[in-house]
């Protein structure tokens, strides 16, 4: 969903399956740009351009001599149209590309074909005009959920009583979309979207699905895509959403110090910054947490600002984590967190007894309104659904918030691309892929993957590089107490005027609400600006 970051080995992504880490010089991979011409920016109807490695298209099977395994999976072709988007207050008349980059390895064997769609609005001075790279998390979430709910020229509706799974989803202009002040390109890491492998084995497989991998892949894209549509001296800005969080700033330094590609913005949204305090013992999971149950537990009485919480949030830092570190050897320390946690959450008194006071997600989400049935939803938790099983002695349910969006917006993403942008990859589209994910190696051991360690080299580098990070109050997936939290931990060169967090009633897609999405587009043109 927009990324599905912080799952903390749930079922519902079925995450963190260790495979060998790699790493990669920035000539690792390489596009062969001499046999992929860019399109035609010109024609007002569909164009197309010979893709790397087969010279003005041919088909190497007419000769006689059978393709090959990479060409036998190659993606089509790019497809370039003239695309006009009537919105409140002016017209957009813009350039929008579907096609791929292709990456090597250092052999100069192909890879894989990783499929992007571009936005360039017409009669722009490139060079000045703002370009943006967007990319969502999982690991294996396609970039639709930001393209189709935030920024792009159309969006669906993710939000209401009328996002179910048999919603039929209808593209609408996008009032809100970025493309007013800023070019945008959605990113779709290999095996996302219509991206895919072109070689064999799981060699390939092992180096783009681990953190370094990833972070080495998607930097090249970037630079690759640049060079393509000559924009290398553009602006330019970097989006992730949710585990986008740990590949934004892995990305931005890798394109500082390795691409030889400047950044003046990263932008995150509902992003995880470090893995090692939502996980195993670790006690700063339950302090991020709590003031987003206690939002929870206020909404249901009535709307609900950040402002609202700044008590839970002073209670946990401060009398909160103290008891917690005492820990159960101390009775009444335990008793006394316990019981205030009851109140502010509105579980039950005796089940946050039974607890200690210290409740994982998924406990939250069953407790919450066990009462009559339901759960609430991880991605956002005020939103409830039935449980399937709630007389089970265990948790057997999905996410009433995420799981209803996974129809809906695969069908539109194929609307759009097949049929709008007139670009018709075979192969089925992959929104959210499990199998990326199960096969993810996140980096165990002693060092979990982590981003706060980039977040402060590149703003140190780059004294004029900001960071602007976006939150919903409701997000169980990635609090956005912990974004608070490791942000205050930076040195002081991190300044308010340069690092900046907003909360937004909302779940972990907070721009599924208009007024969210309203006030982050103003944040995003004002950093822009």
């Amino acid at each position: 969903m927009a990324s599905w970051v912080g799952t903390r080995r749930t079922a519902c992504t079925r995450v963190m399956v260790a495979l060998l880490a790699f790493s990669v010089v920035s000539g690792a991979w390489a596009q062969d740009a001499s046999d992929n011409p860019k399109p035609s920016s010109q024609s007002a109807s569909p164009t197309t351009q010979a893709p790397a490695g087969r010279k003005g298209g041919a088909d190497r099977s007419a000769a006689g001599n059978p393709p090959s395994a990479s060409e036998q999976h190659r993606l089509p072709p790019d497809t370039t149209t003239k695309q006009t988007l009537a919105l409140p207050g002016r017209t957009l008349e813009f350039t929008a590309t579907a096609g791929s980059i292709r990456l090597f390895d250092q052999k100069g064997e192909p890879q894989a074909d990783i499929a992007y769609t571009s936005y360039q609005l017409d009669g722009t001075d490139r060079a000045n005009r703002p370009v943006t790279f967007l990319f969502n998390g999982g690991p294996g979430a396609s970039s639709a959920w930001l393209q189709l709910g935030s920024a792009g020229p159309w969006r669906i509706s993710l939000g209401g009583e009328g996002v179910v799974s048999s919603a039929s989803p209808e593209l609408l202009p996008n009032a809100e979309t970025w493309l007013d002040f800023t070019d945008l390109v959605f990113i779709d890491p290999v095996g996302t979207g219509y991206s895919r492998f072109v070689a064999t084995g799981d060699d390939v497989r092992k180096r783009f699905f681990s953190v370094d991998g990833d972070v080495n892949a998607i930097a090249l894209v970037i630079r690759r895509w640049l060079e393509k549509h000559e924009r290398l001296l553009s602006p330019k800005y970097v989006v992730g959403e949710s585990y986008g969080g740990i590949r934004g700033p892995k990305i931005v330094h890798n394109l500082q110090t390795e691409q030889g590609v400047g950044v003046k913005g990263l932008i995150l949204l509902s992003p995880l910054l470090d893995f090692r305090e939502f996980q195993g013992t670790s006690l700063l999971q339950y302090v991020a947490s709590l003031p987003t149950m206690a939002a929870v537990a206020r909404q249901t009485k009535g709307p609900v600002t950040r402002s609202d919480l700044a008590d839970v949030e002073q209670y946990a830092r401060g009398d909160f984590l103290v008891d917690l570190v005492k820990g159960q050897a101390d009775s009444e320390a335990t008793t006394r967190l316990a019981d205030r946690v009851a109140a502010l959450t509105g579980i039950e008194p005796a089940v946050s007894r039974r607890l200690a006071g210290r409740f994982g997600v998924s406990e939250f989400r069953r407790e919450f309104d066990r009462r009559n049935g339901k759960v609430i939803g991880r991605y956002d938790a005020s939103v409830e659904g039935f449980d399937p099983n709630p007389d089970s002695s265990v948790s057997r349910f999905g996410d009433p918030s995420g799981d209803p969006l996974i129809a809906p917006l695969t069908s539109a993403a194929v609307d759009l691309t097949r049929g709008r942008l007139n670009w018709q990859p075979d192969g089925s589209y992959q929104l959210l892929n499990g199998r990326v994910a199960g096969a993810w190696d996140f980096g165990r051991g002693p060092n979990p993957a982590e981003s706060v360690s980039q977040l402060r080299q590149i703003l140190a580098l780059d004294p004029k590089l900001k960071l602007l990070i976006g939150h919903g109050l409701f997000d169980l997936a990635t609090p956005y107490f912990g974004s608070e939290m490791a942000l205050d931990q930076l040195p002081a060169y991190a300044s308010p005027a340069r690092v900046k967090l907003v909360v937004y009633p909302g779940g972990h897609m907070f721009y599924s609400r208009e007024s969210s999405r309203q006030a982050f587009r103003g944040e995003v043109e004002a950093l822009m600006k």
